[in-house]
């Protein structure tokens, strides 16, 4: 019995895909679609440098930033070298970024990025020295220090040059210790705020009632209201945490609404088409013309003991072809017709490209063309 109602979906499932019916769009959680306002990363930097180079790191001369970092830190360490004139390839200045993710605590651990900012070849073998990776506040959030972990590499000699990827650009895992703790954006908060990541008016109703519609069944009463396209209110319960309100609301799921929308890559030929695009009838045809021009030229040569000389002849042969356009009949009912319609043109992509634009001119093209 179960392999026989297996069969029947099936079955079912092809018969719609012929009939040209698109399915439903799946639902998805709130969690994947919206996020918590206030809760977010936060941007660290901080100057440090990059020692056990071989002989790839700055010279002092072009960077003079990376020679002043340098006797300072080992000022700190109680060597005085500023009468010194340093010459050392080894080291390099970088600068360090990194994000906080929100409810970091102290101690724990997150990932890094180092990029030279010098004239050093490669970071390739480097170790970071203990750098202070600061907020927007100028307050020391977290400390880095680690080996390099370069993927690129940059190789010179004398007649040739090999390189791959970026050798002055490196990542350490785990990289920096966390040493200040962000305050909790949802210790006192009562009244909490969703984000939809693509604002649309729709979506933002439909996330409303599907909260409010958990909201009764759960806690008897309305707690989700639809501020804007972007923005959904919520009141937490007195009965409940913060923590699991929104480990609820997360889990509940929607089917979000999308603007009618046509993105076109004219550099790589690619067309994205979304679910709701509709176009009006229309009748297109597409022909290409291709002009083929050869330049063959010959020498001619003059008779023996003659007083002629040896010219070139220009020989240029043109060729003009055309393709045969057929003409077709284009009535975008859904998603499944129209890219049935488009097919059956037997087009490429810079064919496909071209004529949505001249159907968006003509004003048959319900939904937004975006070309990038």
């Amino acid at each position: 019995m179960k392999f026989r109602s297996r069969l029947a979906a099936l079955g079912c499932a092809l018969l719609l895909a012929f009939q040209g019916v698109v399915p439903a769009a799946a639902s998805v959680r709130i969690k994947d679609i919206a996020g918590l306002q206030g809760v977010r990363d936060n941007q660290l930097v901080g100057y440090g440098l990059v020692i056990g180079l071989a002989g790839t790191g700055d010279s002092i001369r072009n960077s003079p930033f990376t020679g002043q970092a340098m006797q300072s830190m080992l000022d700190r360490l109680g060597v005085n070298v500023r009468n010194q004139a340093l010459r050392t390839r080894n080291v390099a200045a970088v600068i360090v970024t990194a994000d906080l993710p929100p409810f970091a605590g102290r101690g724990s651990r997150i990932d890094v990025s180092v990029a030279s900012m010098g004239d050093a070849t490669s970071l390739l073998g480097g170790t970071l020295v203990v750098t202070q990776l600061l907020g927007t506040d100028g307050q020391t959030y977290a400390l880095a220090q680690g080996r390099l972990n370069v993927s690129g590499f940059d190789v010179r000699g004398e007649a040739e040059r090999v390189s791959s990827g970026v050798a002055t650009a490196a990542r350490i895992p785990g990289g920096a210790m966390v040493e200040r703790q962000l305050p909790d954006p949802l210790s006192n908060l009562h009244v909490l705020s969703l984000e939809l990541r693509n604002p649309d008016f729709a979506t933002a109703e439909r996330a409303a009632a599907v909260i409010n519609a958990f909201a009764r069944q759960r806690y008897n009463s309305t707690v989700a209201y639809a501020l804007d396209h972007r923005t959904i209110s919520l009141t937490r319960p007195v009965s409940v945490s913060t923590s699991r309100f929104i480990a609820d609301i997360e889990r509940l799921e929607l089917e979000p609404d999308s603007p009618a929308r046509v993105v076109v890559d004219e550099r790589t030929g690619t067309v994205v088409i979304g679910r709701d695009v509709k176009i009006s009838t229309v009748a297109v045809t597409h022909g290409n013309l291709t002009v083929r021009v050869t330049e063959a030229p010959q020498v001619s040569q003059p008779e023996p003991f003659s007083n002629g000389e040896t010219v070139v002849v220009p020989r240029t042969q043109v060729e003009a072809t055309q393709g045969n356009g057929r003409l077709a009949i284009i009535n975008g009912a859904n998603l499944h017709t129209l890219v049935r319609g488009l097919n059956q043109i037997g087009l490429k992509p810079a064919g496909i490209i071209a004529i949505l634009q001249a159907i968006k001119t003509a004003g048959a093209l319900q939904a937004d063309l975006v070309v990038q």
